[in-house]
């Protein structure tokens, strides 16, 4: 039997030393000092050696903590913290440089950024230049997104070739503009207009500004000029005495047309030397020229306004412009008192009296579309009408003009050869109303008609414009837009039978027999004797909407267009106008909201004058 070798004892001092050397040291170690970072405590030992003497301590033997606080004094922990700090701050300069090389390689990779500077160029002129007023901010802003596109902008001459002088742009920017913009084509506007009622315009301001802008008259393109007076128009026009060979726009503005001042009828000299080939549109308004045939000629567009007493042209004057403008597009005249009674003929047997003018040839202006002629007297009205011809005549606007049935007896006879008319309005004028409607019998293609505060326009006037009888056409097939604002002789029945007769022939309303040309009328024969003796066929365009459940909104398809050009159907009514017609109630508007899609009304006001919703 094998003896087991004595188990020696471990001593209880030898464990407790065993387990005490392997234990953290005591928390109060830790309060008094706490542990330095390893960078620090190498940084401490090899200053330490450079300094202390090397001290020999026996292997083993252990270190106090006294002695180890001394060795890691306050200034050298200080000292490690701002190496550390200074290396920290280092880092994070690096950081951020790289932050800011990335943002711009992420920048440099958008398709704007990739752009050449041509194209963005061709996009800034496009985004400014089409509006039709000058949006300062808009230049601005585009120069605030970054460096590029302010280099973009400003190495952009056309981007500043709007220039605006007068009481709400400085002369600062005048001159900024001139430079910037080089050598391309101006578009100049001196506004002087008072910023407020009663406010005195300075001459001396309008002579700086037009002083600064008459170095770049030979690039002036268009030039518009407003201020408050005769003598201030003649004092800044005495800058304009060199020739401007791009002039194509110019537009000359006296504010005060009625003012009474004693100022010569002529112009100090002829305006830009009487050169400029390329002007094609001039408005003139309470500017007294002399009527410079030099100036007026080749025109295009010519409009006249706010001469009054000696200073309005005569009959002949203006037909001698036109003579000089074959090629006139739009001519206007506006705001001028009328030819002295005195010096116009006896009547003639069904014609009105006309001034005696020198020449009675017809002139002929074969690419005239628009003719205005507003508050400019009738009796200078009715000459220049009675002899103008004007084939291509789109938009005609009569107002203010008293009895105006002979300008619509001409209209007529100028209609039996070609009258392509497409919106006329009438404002407080008189008129006949039979001839009116002869006249709308030969007018076809007119898609807009406006009566405003005319109280001819009956409703006689609108049940002739609906269903016609069997053996007639209808009148004004196109006829979309409706405009009787002020017209207070219209009854609701006539227009509600109006609005109704010109619905469209819907596909779900109407058979496919009924849409044909060829059977339209025997079908509706055949089905109202198969339906028997005591059902009547009716023809009312709100019956059969009731019976297929048209729509209101439904626009009319291409195909349901031409169906109805095919059986002479005229085109549903898109829009009227209702303002001031008092005897229009809130329920019947909201019923021509069922079938008209815009109707224009009053809104009633409330109590204390705000809209009422109700």
């Amino acid at each position: 039997m094998a003896v087991e070798p004595p188990r020696t004892r471990t001593s209880v001092a030898s464990s407790w030393a065993s387990d005490r050397s392997s234990l953290p040291p005591p928390y109060e170690l830790y309060d008094l000092y706490p542990p330095v970072p390893v960078a620090a405590t190498d940084s401490l030992r090899s200053h330490s050696s450079q300094t202390e003497p090397p001290r020999h301590t026996a292997p083993g033997s252990p270190r106090s903590p006294r002695k180890q606080a001394g060795n890691l004094s306050i200034p050298h922990l200080r000292e490690a913290l701002n190496s550390l700090e200074s290396k920290m701050a280092t880092l994070l300069s690096e950081r951020d440089i790289l932050e800011s090389r990335l943002e711009q390689a992420v920048r440099l990779q958008s398709p704007v950024q990739r752009l050449p500077n041509e194209l963005l160029a061709s996009i800034f002129i496009q985004g400014v230049l089409d509006m039709e007023e000058e949006d300062s901010l808009m230049l601005s802003s585009l120069m605030l997104v970054c460096r590029y596109w302010k280099e973009v902008a400003i190495n952009t001459p056309i981007l500043w070739s709007r220039v605006v002088a007068g009481t709400r742009h400085s002369l600062g920017k005048v001159r900024r503009k001139l430079e910037r913009s080089k050598s391309v084509p101006l578009h100049v506007c001196v506004d002087f207009s008072p910023r407020v009622d009663n406010e005195n315009v300075s001459t001396a301001n309008i002579i700086l500004a037009m002083d600064l802008l008459q170095t770049s008259i030979w690039r002036w393109k268009s030039f518009r000029l407003t201020v408050p007076n005769r003598p201030q128009a003649h004092a800044a026009l005495t800058r304009c005495q060199e020739e401007a060979p791009l002039l194509e726009i110019l537009s000359i503005r006296i504010l005060h047309s009625m003012q009474e001042d004693h100022f010569p009828h002529r112009a100090p000299l002829p305006l830009f030397e009487g050169r400029t080939p390329c002007l094609k549109s001039c408005s003139f308004t309470s500017f007294n020229f002399g009527w410079d045939m030099k100036l007026l000629s080749r025109l295009r567009v010519l409009k006249l306004g706010g001469y009054w007493n000696g200073f309005s042209p005569s009959v002949d004057t203006i037909l001698g412009i036109l003579k000089a403008c074959p090629s006139l597009e739009e001519f206007a005249l506006r705001n001028m008192s009328d030819v002295d009674p005195d010096s116009c003929s006896m009547p003639e047997p069904d014609h009105s009296e006309h001034e005696r003018t020198s020449d009675s040839r017809i002139i002929r202006l074969q690419r005239l579309r628009k003719l205005s002629f507003y508050y400019a007297g009738i009796v200078r009205t009715r000459t220049i009408m009675s002899l103008l011809s004007f084939p291509a005549l789109e938009t005609i606007e009569l107002s203010f003009l008293d009895n105006v049935s002979p300008v619509i007896e001409h209209l007529r006879r100028q209609s039996l050869t070609s009258l392509p008319l497409r919106r006329m309005r009438i404002e407080s004028c008189f008129f006949n109303e039979l001839k009116m409607v002869r006249l709308l019998r030969r007018l076809p293609s007119i898609t807009m008609l406006e009566f405003i505060d005319a109280e001819d326009a009956t409703s006689n006037l609108l049940k002739t414009l609906s269903t016609p009888p069997t053996a007639q056409t209808w009148i004004c097939p196109r006829l979309t837009s409706l405009a009787l604002e002020g017209c207070t002789n219209m009854d609701w029945e006539a227009l509600r039978t109006f609005v109704e007769s010109r619905l469209p022939a819907h596909a779900r309303a109407y058979p496919t027999q009924l849409i044909s040309s060829a059977s339209a009328v025997p079908t509706q024969c055949q089905a109202s004797n198969q339906l028997g003796p005591s059902t009547t066929f009716t023809s009312s365009a709100s019956a059969f909407a009731a019976k297929a459940h048209i729509l209101a909104h439904i626009p009319a398809t291409t195909h349901a267009k031409m169906m109805s050009d095919s059986v002479g159907w005229p085109l549903r009514l898109q829009s009227i106008d209702l303002t001031r017609c008092h005897q229009i109630s809130k329920e019947m508007v909201q019923w021509l909201r069922m079938y008209v899609a815009q109707v224009r009304c009053e809104i009633a006001a409330g109590i204390w004058g705000e809209a009422s919703t109700t």
